[in-house]
């Protein structure tokens, strides 16, 4: 695998102060030594709007200019609002930031099926009030039909994407998707050569090696893009330590699980991206929410944890290609 930085980690609304530009978030990854960076498609970052032609090939000649790859967008879309003209807009903001992948030079563009959003209120982001609403708006709605209205558009942008020569890649992340299973059960639904898989293991609900190896053979030749977070500290051996942190608290380390994420990638062949985020409430210090030196900290920490595994995982045995996927099969 190829280590990329996602730009959520620096989007300016988790800690305090302000969002690096895209060229400033070009360098810093060149500094911390990732491969490749993926850029969220939203204000202050890769909005499309923000970005026409002559914009995309300027930032792409940076990225060269520096030996990074842009490796992909990342869309933050809702197919799943039970009102068509919401819907619709969520295919027009879809189309273009299709369109700017292209001209950016990047193959994948992640894609959800359904988003509830972060609010800003005032500079912090959270989750919480689009979460809550979420279940209001879809409450007199079923499950099959919500599915539906998200596959119809998918169907749509599929076919904007292969016009353009980009790849949408579906990933495992929750309302609608519980996991890999459903992931697999809407790519074949939607049969198309552009749509693909963006499997992440933090969002995986059974994080064991066998889960693992179950869900990358699942996916095999389907996984383009993968993801991966936490926060870091190095110890005084100078091994480092990666933890996840839910809704402010420390619920556990990844260093094992992101080990046997890496060997199953490994073991189908996986010589993608799992680009790094930083992308959560963060800690309060003295009041105040901790400023941009503690996403320098663990974005510099991550690229050399991932590194390591990479390394040893990749290095153990010798990788079995993944199987041939139909992607029409039951």
């Amino acid at each position: 695998m190829k280590i990329g930085l996602y730009s959520i980690t620096y989007l300016g609304c988790w800690y305090r102060g302000e969002a690096l530009t895209l060229p400033e978030l070009i360098h810093t990854a060149k500094q911390f030594g990732y491969d490749g960076v993926e850029f969220d498609g939203k204000r202050p970052h890769a909005n499309p709007l923000d970005w026409p032609k002559h914009k995309c090939q300027e930032l792409l000649g940076v990225a060269r200019g520096e030996g990074v790859e842009i490796l992909g967008v990342a869309a933050n879309n809702d197919f799943s609002n039970p009102v068509p003209e919401v819907r619709e807009t969520q295919i027009c903001y879809m189309r273009e930031l299709i369109r700017m992948t292209a001209n950016m030079g990047a193959k994948d563009l992640r894609v959800f099926l359904a988003w509830w959003g972060v609010t800003r209120h005032p500079k912090l982001a959270s989750y919480d009030i689009p979460e809550s609403y979420w279940p209001i708006v879809h409450e007199k709605f079923s499950e099959e039909e919500i599915w539906g209205w998200c596959r119809e558009a998918l169907l749509e942008c599929a076919g904007y994407a292969r016009d353009m020569g980009v790849t949408l890649a579906l990933q495992n992340h929750k309302p609608l998707i519980r996991d890999h299973r459903d992931v697999l059960r809407m790519v074949r639904e939607v049969d198309s050569p552009h749509l693909k898989i963006c499997l992440d293991a933090p969002l995986m609900p059974d994080k064991s090696l066998a889960a693992m190896r179950e869900a990358a053979q699942a996916v095999g030749s389907l996984q383009v893009m993968s993801h991966f977070g936490g926060e870091f500290d190095r110890n005084p051996d100078g091994s480092i330590t990666g933890v996840d942190r839910i809704d402010g608290i420390i619920t556990g380390e990844t260093n094992q699980y992101y080990r046997d994420f890496a060997r199953a990638m490994h073991e189908i062949g996986y010589r993608g991206y799992t680009s790094y985020e930083l992308c959560h409430q963060l800690p309060v210090v003295n009041g105040e929410t901790v400023g941009i030196e503690f996403a320098h900290k663990n974005a510099r920490l991550a690229a050399e944890f991932m590194r390591e595994i990479i390394k040893a995982e990749y290095s153990k045995q010798s990788a079995r290609p993944a199987s041939p996927q139909t992607v029409g099969a039951a």
